[in-house]
């Protein structure tokens, strides 16, 4: 996945398109580190912070 999938994907999942670029960035170099860290694959480590993303705005959008 490129960052520009990344940063459409992160608009999908709630998260405002004019930060979406530079959060897609972050999420990319973050999910590398966290794969080196962890010694798991890169697609893990960036699905598990997508959902991390995801749950963290569907809770904002609660209000909570």
């Amino acid at each position: 996945m490129d960052l520009a999938e990344l940063a459409s994907l992160l608009t999908t999942l709630g998260c405002p398109a004019d930060k979406s670029t530079e959060m897609a960035a972050q999420l990319d170099k973050r999910a590398r580190q966290l794969a080196q860290e962890k010694g798991r694959s890169y697609d893990d480590a960036l699905v598990h912070l997508l959902n991390l993303m995801k749950q963290g705005w569907a809770a904002k959008e609660k209000g909570a």
